[in-house]
């Protein structure tokens, strides 16, 4: 089976709260984007399940891979047989785009649907949130506020069909857990689910992601790349999740007369329309 795992921004992110069990709850707004890594497997007649993995650097070791992870915990729940995997790699690692998660949510509903499980979208979002805490959205893979670890989704009509993006990822990792043991949760908010109704023109106003006051401190190039973005005519940008990529949206009019040159740099792509 051939599946094609897709990236994800984060339109705002707050820190509201520690929780007992050492995570966080957060409001963000995750929204899909057409960025893809490539997936494959097959089925094999014995041994254990086995990984390639090529494109982009991932470091570690492959075994830990959460695609391994999600075909582990199908194959203890129903038995299902070993397989040969391939992942090519093109979201990049430590970016906030959620590539990993949204390998491992990809597997899961491609090895229910091959081998005929029978899970439900109740019992699938279940499993994926045992691997991560992204992992559930990319169930539905669709734009939606969320809430708690980041399992408590609500679909939303918000859309950006009229918009490119512009991202860039330096070459940074930001470690996540770093970065939430810098964040003073605040819970004393407008939720980011009334706010992110408002005109697209005004999220740069309203909208924000609370990693970036941490994160642009220790690293100045990252909020550099904020800055251009705005400068050239982005209506909103933001740094994705825990960082260290940051996004710019642009209305389509105006990110065609911008020169390439002054973006060639970037991935240029577009929102996923669902």
């Amino acid at each position: 089976m051939l599946l094609f795992p897709n990236a994800k921004i984060n339109l705002g992110l707050r820190v509201v709260e520690k929780r007992s069990d050492g995570f966080h709850n957060i409001e963000t707004v995750f929204y899909p984007v057409n960025l893809c890594d490539i997936l494959e497997f097959i089925a094999k007649k014995s041994g254990t399940a086995n990984i390639e993995v090529t494109g982009l650097e991932t470091g570690g070791n492959v075994a830990d891979n959460l695609v391994i992870k999600a075909w582990q915990l199908m194959h203890d729940l129903y038995g299902i047989p070993s397989v040969r995997i391939h992942l090519h790699k093109v979201i990049p690692i430590g970016a906030g785009l959620g590539g990993g998660s949204s390998d491992a949510a990809f597997m899961l509903k491609g090895l229910n649907k091959e081998f005929s499980c029978g899970c439900n979208i109740a019992e699938l979002k279940e499993l994926a949130l045992k691997i991560g805490s992204d992992c559930p959205f990319f169930i539905d893979n669709v734009p939606s506020f969320a809430a708690g670890r980041g399992e408590l989704l609500k679909p939303l009509s918000v859309t950006l069909k009229d918009y490119g993006i512009l991202l860039k990822k330096p070459d940074i990792h930001i470690n996540t857990g770093w970065a939430y043991s810098k964040i003073k949760p605040d819970s004393g908010r407008i939720s980011l689910e009334e706010l992110i109704v408002k005109p697209i023109e005004q999220w740069q106003e309203f909208i924000s992601n609370d990693f970036e006051k941490v994160v642009f401190q220790s690293f100045p190039v990252i909020s550099a790349l904020k800055k251009r973005f705005i400068e050239m005519g982005a209506d909103f940008s933001s740094m994705s999740g825990s960082g260290s990529a940051v996004f710019g949206l642009f209305r389509r009019e105006v990110l065609q007369k911008i020169s390439p040159g002054k973006y060639s740099d970037c991935l240029c792509i577009n929102p996923q329309q669902n």
